[in-house]
């Protein structure tokens, strides 16, 4: 591109071609016609051709300005597209929000509270990033997102946190076992039961040992695995039973597989991150309130569900998968 072509030169070059007159290109760049007649044969003899023949007082555009125009005229179309979506995000019709939790959370919590968010704000668009702990944290110390869920009460570095829900974990039993007869488990009860846990690592896995070693119950330790998800597909399979936060428990709960709350508690928490070094985003608040209407009908499920095992008429099976339902 020559030097000494400027976009000033291109914008009076398409209001010619898009009215045919140079007293009507002027009015539509609010300048004199004289001016307008100037930059074109400015243009003319930067680009070194003709653009335009002059018949009786007019413009008549040449081939080669009509083969710049179709380039010229779809510069524009980008230029206009990018002025609408920033008039949007001005008003934040539209607009994206980076969100980042733990895996479990965005199969159990998030779709729900994705509803709730578009409903809200339609236009907007939301990016969900899974990551284990304790990438997890990391990312948020980072600033990389604009919110985050974790499952702990004490915030990451650089980062403030406010409680979403705390509920107990629950027990999960495969169709047909023998402790479904019980509408709440002991520790006594999974008594040498085969036991499927999360990782040695996992604090889940940490407490949930330390609470059968403070009670005595011996179990069979046969499998571990990384994830809720996975836990709840194994005890499906009849493979042993386990405990695992609720929510991945209702999403899964079904004929295959019941849930049982303990006589003793093993919180499960969920806080809401947001980075203290990055500025609020606008669409924070109504994710906000969308996570919150998904974490209280988590919770009216589960008081459902316990409130089904209340009435002995109701077999155990039955309280569950209607509660889950």
């Amino acid at each position: 591109m020559p030097a000494q072509l400027s976009h000033r030169l291109i914008e009076v070059f398409d209001a010619v071609m898009r009215t045919g007159h140079l007293t009507r290109a002027a009015e539509r760049l609010h300048t004199s016609q004289p001016t307008v007649s100037r930059d074109i044969a400015r243009l003319e003899q930067v680009l070194g051709m003709e653009l335009f023949e002059r018949v009786r007082g007019r413009l008549r555009p040449t081939a080669r300005a009509l083969a710049l125009h179709q380039e010229v005229a779809r510069s524009f179309i980008g230029l206009e597209r990018i002025e609408a979506s920033a008039l949007s995000l001005r008003d934040f019709a539209e607009g994206r929000l980076e969100l980042a939790c733990l895996p479990a959370l965005a199969e159990a919590l998030l779709p729900a509270a994705t509803r709730h968010f578009l409903a809200r704000q339609p236009q907007a668009g939301l990016s969900v990033t899974p990551l284990e702990s304790p990438w997890l944290e990391q990312a948020l110390s980072d600033q990389r997102h604009d919110l985050g869920l974790v499952e702990r009460r004490d915030a990451p570095a650089q980062t403030t946190v406010e409680p979403l829900l705390s509920v107990d974990e629950v027990v999960v039993l495969p169709a047909g076992h023998r402790l479904l007869a019980h509408r709440r488990l002991a520790p006594a009860d999974l008594a040498g039961e085969t036991f499927i846990s999360f990782a040695p690592t996992d604090p889940y896995r940490q407490q949930v040992d330390a609470m059968f070693a403070a009670q005595g119950v011996p179990r069979r330790l046969a499998l571990d695995t990384g994830s809720a998800a996975a836990v709840c597909a194994l005890v499906r399979q009849g493979l042993g039973v386990a405990i695992v936060n609720p929510l991945s428990a209702l999403d899964r709960a079904g004929p295959d597989l019941h849930l049982r709350p303990l006589t003793l508690s093993i919180p499960f928490q969920v806080g809401l991150v947001r980075p203290a070094l990055r500025s609020a985003h606008p669409l924070l608040d109504a994710c906000r309130e969308a996570l919150q209407q998904a974490c209280a009908e988590q919770l009216e499920r589960l008081a459902a569900l316990h409130a089904l095992e209340e009435h002995p008429r109701k077999s155990p099976g039955q309280a569950a998968h209607r509660a889950a339902e």
